[in-house]
């Protein structure tokens, strides 16, 4: 079925000033449309936890919202350096985020485990050297 909604936002890496922008817009697109409440702060959740993801720890990249009469889904492409252990960084409280990140109230780990506890369907792939995707589904039914 084809898309209600399919809108790009491009992430810049270290744009704190700026970070949390895209997730403010999908919360107020999905409000619009009438997304359940339920599904709507699950979805919330992740974006701006995907979202700091991308200006934290890549060196940038895009968040895609896609909204089907279906589900939501939210997919994170960003460019280097990738993840070398998934399974490491997937626990809680495991961070790589710089000093600077830390020193905003950033980096405490639970990024990636607060994704795939509010998506219905969870996947990341990463490749050293070249960047990491994530791509998380929930189900409006």
């Amino acid at each position: 079925m084809s898309a209600l909604i399919h809108k790009e936002y491009p992430v810049e890496m270290a744009d704190y000033d700026h970070a949390g922008e895209a997730s403010a817009d999908i919360k107020r697109q999905l409000k619009q449309l009438g997304v359940p409440a339920s599904v709507l702060r699950r979805v919330s959740v992740a974006s701006y936890e995907v979202e700091l993801n991308l200006v934290i720890h890549s060196e940038g990249g895009v968040l895609t919202l896609e909204v089907t009469p279906e589900a939501v889904r939210l997919i994170s492409a960003d460019r280097g350096p990738g993840i070398p252990d998934v399974d490491l960084a997937m626990r809680e409280g495991w961070s790589t985020a710089s000093e600077t990140a830390r020193s905003l109230g950033f980096g405490a780990g639970m990024g990636l485990p607060n994704m795939k506890r509010n998506a219905d369907d969870f996947n990341i792939t990463s490749k050293v050297g070249e960047g990491t995707t994530i791509d998380m589904g929930f189900r409006l039914a």
